[in-house]
């Protein structure tokens, strides 16, 4: 397959949604959908018809849309994974949802997590949205949750972060229980870091987890690793439905999956609910 797509003799750039230009490329169409689950024929068809469609300056929305759409009368299971991103975005207004699906990543690598905890400084109080603890390890973690695609978590952030987590850990070294214990400071968004941002991180060791960031280990790939979907994710779930999940606490779809109470509590028709009993296991393969 053609990695480009030419028009009139010059190939195809579309918008992203910070309203930069980028090249289309075909290949990273086809690897986002077999990301997702798609087989092969499945995304034979759909890049094919995207590429007989796709024009210079269609945004990356208007694309992610036509080939969800197809995705989506083929394959179900895949089509919601396909949406991860569009998933996380809808899980607003507050951002505890995305803190608990943050916690959840280091709870599968065997931390033992608290979300939104006020902790103590030598002089003030912190509120920390994620401390995981493993052994002597632990993790402190600011979530940065957007409902806009385009939003960049500037410098100012991580600049903030780090300082109170510095604060954070010099009252920690003077307790006995924290004695010998390795500190890292975590910056989480759901959308990008400034150039800036990243670039300061690195200097004072600033861990950051971005959409994409750092390439092959962002978030994305880490929800996808350990199978941890928003309810949003759901095609079988309207959007009252979620909400009302969402407002419980109900997170993520392992979440919903695991409690009877909740399931009953949809007051769902025995149709709807074998539907999404099949897309709660498809997702959990």
């Amino acid at each position: 397959m053609e990695n480009q797509i030419i028009r009139r003799g010059k190939p195809v750039y579309i918008q992203k949604a910070s309203g930069d230009m980028e090249l289309f490329r075909m290949d990273k169409l086809e690897q986002s959908l077999l990301n997702a689950g798609a087989d092969g024929d499945t995304v034979k068809r759909i890049t094919d018809r995207i590429g007989k469609w796709v024009y210079a300056g269609v945004s990356s929305q208007k694309i992610y849309t036509r080939a969800f759409d197809l995705l989506r009368k083929e394959q179900h299971a895949p089509a919601a994974r396909y949406r991860l991103k569009e998933a996380l975005l809808e899980i607003g207004p507050t951002g505890y949802p995305f803190e608990a699906l943050v916690g959840q990543i280091f709870a599968r690598q065997g931390f033992q997590v608290e979300v939104g905890v006020v902790v103590e400084g030598p002089c003030v109080t912190h509120e920390m949205d994620v401390i995981a603890t493993r052994g002597s390890e632990q993790h402190l973690a600011e979530c940065k949750y957007h409902k806009e695609q385009g939003k960049q978590v500037s410098i100012q952030v991580p600049l903030y972060v780090n300082s109170r987590v510095e604060d954070i850990v010099r009252k920690r070294r003077d307790l006995p229980e924290f004695h010998d214990f390795r500190f890292t400071a975590w910056v989480v968004t759901n959308t990008r870091f400034s150039a800036d941002s990243i670039a300061y991180a690195a200097g004072v060791g600033l861990q950051m987890l971005a959409w994409d960031y750092p390439n092959g280990a962002g978030l994305k790939d880490l929800l996808e690793k350990y199978r941890i979907y928003p309810v949003t994710i759901l095609n079988s779930l309207n959007s009252r439905e979620k909400r009302l999940l969402l407002d419980a606490g109900i997170a993520t779809c392992s979440q919903l999956a695991g409690s009877a109470d909740w399931l009953n509590q949809l007051g769902l028709g025995k149709s709807k609910m074998n539907q999404l009993m099949q897309e709660l296991h498809a997702l959990s393969e």
